[in-house]
C-alpha cells in the first residue's frame, strides 16, 4: 500500500486566523491513520450552535416520548 502525502496548494490563500491540527493515530504494528483539520473562529461557533440546537431538539423529543407514554 502506498502512502500519498498531501501538501497545501500555495494557489489557496489561507484564512488569517484559521485554526490546523495534524494528528497521527496507530493501532497496533501496521495500522496508521493520519488526518488533518482546518477551521475559524466563525467555524468553531457554527459548530457550537449546530450541536446546541441538535441537542435541544433530541432533548425535546425525549421529553415528549415519556409524556406519551403515561
Amino acid at each position: 500500500m502506498s502512502v500519498v502525502q498531501e501538501e497545501a496548494s500555495p494557489a489557496v490563500p489561507s484564512h488569517p486566523e484559521e485554526i490546523k491540527s495534524v494528528f497521527d493515530l496507530r493501532l497496533g504494528k501496521h495500522v496508521t491513520l493520519q488526518g488533518s483539520a482546518r477551521i475559524t473562529p466563525a467555524g468553531v461557533i457554527s459548530a457550537g450552535i449546530a450541536v446546541a440546537v441538535m441537542t435541544l431538539a433530541m432533548g425535546h423529543l425525549a421529553s415528549s416520548t415519556r409524556r406519551r407514554g403515561r
